[in-house]
Formats: C-alpha cells, structure tokens, sequence
C-alpha cells in the first residue's frame, strides 16, 4: 500500500520550470531515497509535500493513505503526519532541547506552560532517538549531529507518519553517520515512512528500499535497491554513463612554490593549546597535493591559518617561490598568490543575499573600481567571463546566489578566486554537497589549472575522492602529518590506519 502518492505535480518559478509532471509513490513503512542532481527539482517537491509551497501555487495532486489532500501551509502537513527535516537545521540555538522540541506546541493548562510536563515528554523522545542529554540543555551545547537527533524527536513528537530528510548527513561524521542510520533502521521497523534525499551512494544502498531519480524536474526512474547499482543510479541522475567518476590525469609537477617549515599554529581562544605542531610540506606548480584525514586533525586550521583566516598565533617559515612571506590576514595571502576556497561555502564563501556578479568581484574590486568607484561595466565583463569558462548555470548575473543550486554557488566561489589570479589554491572539501555531475565538472577544472601551472592543495574527507585527483597525499593526524604518499602507493586503508594512529 502507498501511504503517500504524488500525481502529476508541475511548479513554475519565474524563468525556470522546476517540476513537470513529476509522479513520486512512497510505500508504508519504507525508506524511499530520491536522487538527483542539484537543481533536479529534489527539494522543490518536497516543499510542494510539506506545505512550504501552498496548494494552488503548482498543479497535480497528493495523496496521502488513499486521501486527495492539500496543503496551504506547514502545520496542514503536519497535521497530516508529515514532517520535513532540512539541510540547515531550524533550531533555535539560545533555546533548550525541550523548548526547541515543543516550540509552539508547548503543553499548557489555563494558558500557562506546564514546564514539568514539557520536560518529562521531551526526555521521552529524546529516548526513542537515543540521545543521552538532559532536556534542559541548551542547543548550542550540542554538537551538529546531536541537533540532528533533537530535529528527528521534534519531528516524532508531532506524531509524524512520514519523515522527510533533506542531506542529512552533509556535516555528520562517520559515527554521526552510523547513529543517525540506526535510528532510522529503527523508526522503519516501528511503521515510520521515511523520504531519505542524498547525493551518498553509500549511505542510499545501506539505507533505501527503494530509489527515485529525478533529472530536470521529472521522473526519470523508480528502482527497487536491490535490482539496480550506483553506477545506473549516478547514470540516471546525468543522463550520461560516467565511466570513470575521477578524470585523472597525469601531472607534470614544476618547481616548489610553496615551502612550509617547523609551522606551530596555536588555538585563537585556548592560547596554550598548540593545534599544529611541526608541520613540514612543499608544493610544486601544477600538482594536486591531496590532505586527508579524521575530522579535528587539523587539515582546516592548516589551511586557514596559511591563509591569514584562522586567528590563532603562528611560529615556523612559509616561502612562495622561495620568498620568505608572513601572512597575518586574508588581504595578504591574496597578494602573495593564496586562495582559499572553504569549506562552507555558505558563511565563509559567499553572501547569499548579494548576486553572481558582485560575488565574483569581492575579493578583488580593485580589477573593477578606480578612486573607490566600482565601474559596472569592468564588472559585468569579469563575472561574465567565469560564468562562461565554469559553465555556471544562472538566469543573469543579477540573480542572488542564494538562489543557485550548491554545485553553481561552488563555480561562483570558485569564479571569485581565479579572478585574484592565484598561484596556490586551496580547495576545502570543494565538492561537499554537490551531485556527481557537478562534481565531475569540478575536477575537470582542477586539472585544467594545473595544466596552467596552478598548485592546487585539496582537503577532503572522502578517501575515493583523494585517491582519484591527487598526485601526492599527506595524511594528517592529531595536528601533524604522519605520512605521504604517491597516488600509486596509496589506498583507502593505508590512509585509515596512517589517519587512525596506526602503522
């Protein structure tokens, strides 16, 4: 039996067709993943599900156990027993797990909050989730993935029959990852209907019994897990066979351009807390120079104190092209030939409100100003030449960023940075959160910069990733690198135990 159907729908936003005539069935007590790439309208019909966009502003019908209903708002949904999850989670960080759990929906008796009761009930769910904190702990003491957790119990506690969630997992670590997947093994042998939306094939094949795809704002395919793989999985969502997820190629590394010598940064708060410790490295023009390792090893403070970003006090040498440098803020790495694009692109890589042109002209407005004056025309010549040459998809120049999906927002980052014309780019976690399709666009880049002689440093915490487009690979451990390999020695397990503290 379906529990949830949805027939038909279509919505419309200025210029763009975001879903035709998509048809999406979910059975009762399943976990359904829906794939696509970004922008494939994933997000778009789930917020047609959950409300957020009112019957009447698309076409088709939902149907919910065999009933046509329509939604003009969340809590309608809600009363339906949906729940949606996002991306970016809405709690609110001043505010305790109880509070934010019942936020709304506080039990009250003659118009005043039964606190007692309020926590007593929370403690409830935050059992059911097996997330061991008091209910009077404030959220912001809570790391990512526990917020996660109190997401799922305020979902249940609104008595949700099918749990949406949006990229759960983009900033969880591996046992965040592992909790968060027990937990919803658990609430599907309970009768809970999950919709489950991911870029991880790993994470789609442990988890879904079932997988739609979507490719341009329709229905491409729906597979049962066990009768498809992730290569016809990822070949749906492209509509192309990509054969190799990694375009290697063989790299002719030039001269050092980058020399790092008995580097020391310390923690900006915790002064007496050394975060890096002996670090030693070089980095040659036109090489991929991969560094992995756990999160909290030290890989983000390494590239952002380079950088001038960090804040933490720094002891040791850096030269480029064998000039001694000192970088003590981000106005100096540009000048000295660094960019870095970070790991969140979101608060550190762009402003949202603000649109592709301006973004891509930020960090180097003096390529486009005279005597303080922006002269819009050099503007709009400069954001026109990256939005080509990346092959950014976006309605105009003027568009907010905010509006693009994650893999263009990343090209807009990344059209900023090669316009400083850098000779060491830093890339951090630069396909996180972005499809495959994008992905593979991305890495072509990398190499056609270091064709041109570009050094480029690339942090990733996905092992297939590094092993795919690195030349070198320095595993990092606990503040220091522990080893470096040639990409034909390197594996994932090597990697692992050099990264875990073994031999």
């Amino acid at each position: 039996m379906y529990v949830l159907e949805m027939a038909e729908i279509s919505k419309e936003f200025p210029g763009v067709k975001a879903l035709d005539h998509v048809n999406f069935k979910v059975k009762q007590g399943e976990i359904h993943a829906l794939c696509g790439e970004n922008g494939a309208g994933k997000s778009t019909l789930m917020k047609v599900l959950s409300g957020l966009y009112p019957a009447g502003s698309y076409g088709g019908e939902i149907i919910i156990s065999g009933e046509k209903k329509e939604f003009h708002k969340i809590t309608d949904a809600e009363k339906a027993g949906i729940a949606i999850i996002h991306q970016e989670l809405a709690l609110v960080k001043e505010m305790t797990i109880g509070e934010n759990i019942f936020l709304g929906a506080e039990p009250t008796r003659r118009g005043a909050i039964q606190w007692d009761e309020l926590y007593h009930q929370a403690s409830l769910w935050l059992k059911r989730v097996g997330l061991h904190h008091s209910p009077d702990t404030k959220i912001g003491n809570l790391g990512i993935g526990q917020q996660q957790l109190v997401e799922i119990a305020k979902a249940l506690s609104k008595h949700t029959k099918i749990l949406i969630l949006d990229e759960p997992t983009a900033a969880l670590t591996e046992s965040e990852v592992s909790i968060l997947m027990g937990i919803l093994n658990q609430l599907r042998s309970e009768g809970v209907t999950c919709v489950y939306i991911s870029h991880k094939m790993p994470e789609v094949f442990a988890l879904a019994d079932s997988i739609t795809v979507l490719r341009d704002g329709r229905t491409v395919a729906t597979l049962d897990r066990n009768e498809t793989d992730d290569d016809k999985v990822v070949s749906l969502m492209v509509g192309r066979e990509l054969t190799e997820r990694y375009p290697r190629v063989e790299h002719t590394p030039g001269d050092v351009v980058l020399e790092v010598r008995n580097y020391n940064v310390w923690h900006p708060e915790k002064k007496h807390h050394r975060v890096l410790r002996d670090i030693e490295f070089t980095l040659r023009k036109g090489e991929i120079l991969g560094i992995a390792g756990l999160m909290g090893a030290g890989r983000t403070e390494l590239v952002s104190s380079l950088f001038g970003a960090y804040g933490g006090r720094a002891e040791g040498t850096v030269h480029i092209e064998g000039k001694t440098v000192r970088i003590r803020a981000i106005a100096e790495a540009i000048k000295a030939g660094i960019a870095l694009v970070s790991e969140d692109r979101k608060r550190q890589g762009l402003v949202m409100g603000m649109d592709v042109k301006r973004n891509t002209t930020l960090a180097t407005l003096h390529k486009v100003s005279r005597l303080g004056v922006v002269n819009e025309n050099e503007e709009i010549r400069w954001a026109s030449r990256y939005v080509q040459e990346l092959k950014t998809k976006t309605a105009s120049l003027e568009t907010p960023v905010g509006t693009l999906s994650g893999g263009n927002q990343q090209k807009v980052v990344i059209g900023k940075w090669l316009m400083s014309s850098p000779k060491i780019l830093i890339m951090d976690e630069p396909t996180r959160g972005i499809d495959v399709g994008a992905k593979y666009e991305i890495y072509n880049l990398m190499n056609q910069l270091v064709e041109q002689g570009v050094a480029i440093i690339m942090i990733s915490s996905e092992l297939p990733e590094v092993l795919g487009m690195s030349d070198r690979i320095l595993v990092m451990s606990e503040g220091q690198f522990v080893r470096e390999y040639d990409w034909r020695e390197a594996t994932q397990e090597k990697i692992m135990l050099a990264a875990t503290g073994g031999k």
